[in-house]
């Protein structure tokens, strides 16, 4: 097992869901290399079952249920994950996709996609930003204090008919990250933002759209686990080497 530090710390993950989803995977994935996880997403039954899964591979893992796209509950949330230890990590996963034409779209869809993925985005990495910088690590340390990374989306880098809202949600969400990484990486907080470009082979697409997932075929989705290795790539990287963007995508997917 390798760790950033003789002390990995806490690891705080927003937008868990399901187990077979992201969220839950890359808290799975930290959870291996020693670091005490915070979950957090709306429904508790469903982080329950996740903690429950990491504490039953011998794992630590704390519920800590909420809206972060609320500046009040980000707040009471951010302070019980500092109550934990030292934030040594944070990934945003939160996002709502809300699929209309802008003439079929209302303004308060509109709105709810933005305060679902950029607000939410900026509230969470407020909080985290202020967590890590406070968590007693080096900015000098080969690993600095820690990251911060966001999920992002096809929709990041190319807004597609009928995606206005959540295409300009994550597009802004990416410009978040990219301002923070100029503002914190100074300070040794390494920033990044992964550009998931494919449908994930989660419970939500399986549920949404079954005939898709069976005419992918054999690695035809992203597998959760997969990215969420890829995540803890990005936070076990060295200073002299950080990444502030990638993408990851299925090998038969159109790009």
């Amino acid at each position: 097992m390798t760790t950033t530090s003789s002390a990995p710390g806490v690891a705080w993950i927003a937008g868990v869901g399901a187990s077979a989803g992201l969220g839950a995977a890359v808290a799975r994935r930290y959870a291996k290399e020693g670091l005490t996880i915070a979950l957090t997403g709306r429904t508790a039954s469903r982080l329950d079952a996740v903690a429950a899964e990491i504490r039953g591979a011998g794992g630590q893992a704390h519920v800590i249920a909420g809206d972060v796209s609320n500046e009040a509950e980000a707040g009471r949330i951010a302070a019980a994950v500092v109550a934990l230890g030292p934030v040594h990590a944070a990934v945003f996963n939160v996002g709502n996709a809300v699929r209309g034409g802008a003439l079929e779209l209302t303004a308060a869809q509109f709105e709810e996609t933005w305060r679902g993925s950029t607000l939410a985005g900026f509230l969470f990495a407020r909080e985290a930003v202020r967590a890590l910088l406070e968590n007693g690590r080096s900015a000098a340390s080969g690993h600095g204090r820690g990251s911060l990374i966001f999920t992002g989306a096809t929709a990041s880098v190319r807004g597609g008919a009928r995606f206005a809202a959540f295409a300009s949600a994550k597009a802004g969400l990416r410009s978040l990250a990219q301002s923070l990484a100029r503002d914190f990486g100074p300070q040794g907080i390494h920033i990044a933002h992964v550009v998931v470009d494919g449908g994930i082979d989660g419970e939500r697409l399986r549920d949404a759209a079954p005939q898709r997932v069976a005419e992918a075929g054999a690695d035809g989705l992203l597998d959760p686990n997969a990215i969420a290795e890829t995540y803890w790539q990005l936070h076990a990287q060295h200073r002299s080497a950080w990444t502030l963007e990638l993408d990851v995508r299925p090998y038969r997917e159109h790009f």
